[in-house]
């Protein structure tokens, strides 16, 4: 069974890419509303130690930046909504994709291609924001053996295995990533996250699946969706 996710509970994602792309706001395939519900949903708390270049060795990105990527998935309908934010990040966007902000396909420690390319975060001062949703097909501007590294991607994928995916975001300064993090899934009000939910007893357990950090990125997006959605009205 599977259950509308309250939309002040909303929980959004980030990454990067492979044509030089710099500054500006720029979309990435089709922005859409916002569905009714979701099947699952992610956070990332990306931070500069984790960066891996392109050789898949270290690559420290900014001192003292930081990301907090919310995702919302619907992979029914292959949308994915997200609610970025970067703090202390400065200097022009920079990626070989469309963007310089990406949800990428590899492991922890490794290195691998992008699969989203999301709009940049912008903004004055030393916070940088991003938000909205997306639906597939997906294409990120990279091109792997013959073909775009989104082409067959689904957020379906997502869903199955989630520490397989990461988010990234890139500037001139910091071309291999300026932070990083794997994503991790975020227990829905009683439903698990991942393919194929199941009613869960209770939202106890949500503490150990998450710890400190996600549970304070989750009250933030929530935060941070209520104003969204007070703006709209």
């Amino acid at each position: 069974m599977r259950r509308a996710l309250p939309k002040l509970a909303a929980l959004s994602v980030l990454t990067a890419g492979a044509v030089l792309f710099s500054g500006g706001t720029a979309l990435a395939d089709t922005p859409v509303d916002e569905p009714d519900s979701f099947t699952s949903m992610f956070t990332v708390m990306a931070t500069p130690d984790t960066v891996i270049g392109t050789n898949g060795q270290p690559a420290p990105g900014q001192p003292g930046a930081t990301g907090t990527f919310n995702y919302r998935i619907n992979s029914d309908e292959d949308v994915i909504c997200y609610d970025l934010t970067l703090n202390g990040i400065t200097g022009e966007y920079q990626s070989p994709a469309r963007t310089a902000t990406h949800i990428h396909e590899a492991a922890e420690g490794a290195a691998g291609p992008p699969r989203i390319a999301f709009p940049n975060p912008e903004g004055e001062g030393d916070t940088r924001t991003s938000s909205g949703c997306l639906q597939g097909p997906f294409t990120t501007g990279v091109m792997a053996n013959g073909q775009d590294t989104g082409t067959g991607f689904t957020v379906r994928q997502i869903e199955e295995n989630p520490s397989a995916f990461f988010g990234d975001t890139h500037t001139a300064e910091y071309s291999a990533g300026a932070v990083r993090g794997q994503l991790m899934a975020v227990p829905m009000g009683g439903v698990e996250t991942g393919a194929g939910a199941t009613e869960a007893g209770s939202t106890d357990a949500a503490p150990a699946a998450l710890g400190a950090g996600a549970l304070v990125a989750a009250a933030a997006a929530g935060a941070f969706a209520l104003r969204r959605r007070a703006g709209r009205s």
